[in-house]
């Protein structure tokens, strides 16, 4: 049920961190991935990995931002894999800033990355997976700021809330095409996104404090639930957001 062999995937924002780790999640259950940053030369160290698990791994050059872009990654992936089942829609960027500071241009920026540019390439993958008509399975990268209001953090916070919207409405909307949109939640995982804070140990003693499993995410603890929301072991979730956060939620 867990098994991905034969399908083809698509994963933005694959070049490091949580991309990469879930694009290598998605090859060790046997699928071939296209893999997407903006610069193809970043995308050499996931794609010799999932090339050394014998599944094929092409670069794709995307700006996730430009909504042709965001249509021409998705055809580009089918017409390399020779279909396309899932998407990862991973991309995305954050930047702290006191609220009374953001400027249009950082709300911009943000909210077009993670929420606009997640919207145009879901768009596009369902339209190749309609008109192959065996449906699909698209899976959005949330996070603890879908839920729980942070300081600093509005435009994220506003581009993730906006996104967990965006998955439950499209899963209602796509359910009737046999196109499954869930979500995962990530809580606090060490990348180059969210070094900044960790170079704070009074940082890190104060968030440990608040997951009940006491300690951060590593990587490869997406891998599993990833997998999991875009295979058949999941097929009857559609609309749904996963928490991977030691049980931080729970807790709050």
């Amino acid at each position: 049920m867990f098994s991905l062999r034969g399908k083809r995937a698509l994963v933005t924002g694959a070049s490091r961190g949580i991309g990469a780790a879930i694009a290598v999640g998605l090859a060790e259950a046997g699928a071939d991935v296209a893999i997407a940053a903006r610069d193809a030369g970043s995308l050499a160290g996931t794609a010799a990995i999932i090339a050394k698990l014998g599944h094929k791994a092409p670069a794709i050059v995307l700006d996730v931002t430009r909504v042709a872009d965001c249509r021409r990654a998705a055809a580009e992936a089918t017409q390399a894999l020779g279909g396309l089942d899932i998407l990862v829609n991973n991309a995305g960027i954050e930047q702290v800033c006191p609220s009374l500071d953001v400027d249009e241009a950082l709300w911009d920026k943000i909210l077009d990355t993670n929420l606009k540019g997640a919207f145009f390439c879901a768009q596009a993958a369902a339209r190749i997976m309609k008109t192959q008509g065996t449906g699909g399975a698209i899976l959005n990268l949330c996070s603890l700021t879908s839920e729980v209001g942070i300081p600093t953090a509005v435009p994220y916070g506003s581009s993730k809330t906006g996104l967990l919207g965006m998955t439950r409405a499209l899963a209602a909307e796509w359910a009737p095409l046999g196109i499954r949109v869930n979500a995962l939640a990530p809580g606090y995982f060490r990348t180059s996104l969210t070094e900044a804070f960790y170079a704070s140990e009074p940082w890190q003693q104060a968030m440990l404090g608040k997951i009940p499993l006491s300690r951060f995410g590593q990587l490869d603890d997406l891998k599993g639930a990833s997998v999991f929301l875009v295979s058949e072991a999941s097929a009857y979730i559609t609309g749904a957001c996963l928490p991977v956060d030691g049980g931080t939620l729970a807790s709050i």
